[in-house]
């Protein structure tokens, strides 16, 4: 387990309400009442002012200090969660189930209520002028892919937050409780090696998303002197073209970042008569999708999603009812042992 803690004077300016009312050409004390909802209110307030207030505070990302939040009204004792993908379709029902199960565990047992924010609309914005981001305390994010622009914002506002995934700083870090793939991936590559691999292949992206990243650094600090005789930096390429290109080029052990693709071209494989681990070992950096076929468990590594996601959900709420500093929390991912990598075998040996 790898943590950091960031204290609060490397983080860059954030917005307060006086700023709030210096960009509204208002008093601080309108943009208060208007932060503070009630009803009573209204009648106090404008209603153009009130627009203009509210106008700079969408356009702003701000939102109310949590330590003032409690002073005026208290908490909700409600924690969102948020993903810039649907968490409920089948298809992706191993990715996000264990994170859900999580963040609820989590909640359950600190007090909090969870509310689900879909961001509504055709494309999912936090900052969406219908996402209700502020009834929430404050807010876990998930999911594979995160707006670096959104991700700023809330950086530099004083919203509550904690992202599920190692991120890079947006203006600022992050908090954040992630994965720790680079030594998982490198100690599968130097098992791999040990049993004799030389002839190794990589199958899937090597940039974008900050676990891919991991990924990629991770195999290329730990392949020494194997040599990487194919590398195909792709996902959904056709299963008997892949096979093609890894047996051309010798492979005796390829490395994919997606199960799914392994299983396809592992039963293509099959297909023509190829034995896994005995012809070709393959290892799959980490679980995303129902796993493995009957009779079929793949090499790899598990990734804690369920303790990822409850450790954000605590590192949450010591955010918002303490005002913590930044912390940046990495969990181990243990090895799978499966059996689709083998010794490289004699025949094998001579034929590569």
């Amino acid at each position: 387990m790898r943590i950091s803690r960031i204290g609060r004077a490397s983080v860059a300016k954030r917005l307060t309400q006086k700023d709030i009312a210096q960009l509204a050409g208002v008093s601080q004390a309108t943009v208060s009442l208007v932060l503070n909802a009630a009803p009573a209110n209204h009648a106090r307030i404008p209603a153009e002012t009130r627009e203009r207030v509210e106008k700079v505070i969408r356009e702003t990302g701000y939102v109310a200090d949590p330590v003032a939040r409690r002073m005026v009204k208290g908490l909700n004792r409600i924690l969102g969660v948020f993903t810039y993908e649907p968490a409920f379709p089948s298809e992706q029902a191993d990715f996000f189930t264990p994170f859900l199960f999580g963040i609820e565990e989590a909640a359950q047992a600190l007090g909090y209520d969870l509310l689900l924010l879909t961001g509504a609309g055709t494309q999912r914005k936090i900052f969406a002028e219908n996402v209700r981001l502020r009834l929430a305390d404050g807010c876990v994010i998930l999911g594979r892919k995160f707006d670096n622009t959104e991700l700023a914002r809330l950086v530099a506002g004083d919203f509550p937050f904690v992202a599920v995934g190692r991120r890079d700083d947006a203006g600022g870090p992050v908090p954040y409780v992630g994965g720790d793939y680079a030594p998982a991936t490198s100690a599968l590559v130097e098992r791999a090696r040990a049993l004799g691999h030389r002839r190794i292949s990589y199958v899937g992206l090597n940039e974008g998303a900050e676990s891919t990243i991991d990924r990629w650094y991770g195999f290329s600090r730990a392949i020494g002197d194997a040599e990487l005789v194919a590398s195909i930096f792709a996902v959904d390429r056709p299963s008997a073209e892949t096979l093609d290109i890894l047996i051309g080029a010798g492979t005796t052990c390829v490395f994919f970042t997606e199960l799914a693709d392994a299983m396809r071209v592992e039963a293509v494989a099959r297909q023509r008569g190829l034995s896994v681990p005995g012809d070709l070992s393959i290892v799959v950096l980490g679980n995303h999708i129902r796993a493995d076929e009957p009779g079929r468990r793949f090499t790899s590594f598990a990734i804690p999603r369920e303790a990822m996601a409850k450790a954000a959900t605590e590192m949450l709420v010591r955010r918002v009812e303490n005002d913590a500093p930044v912390e940046q929390l990495l969990l181990p991912c243990e090895p799978v042992e499966g059996d689709t990598l083998g010794p490289l075998s004699p025949k094998t040996k001579k034929t590569r």
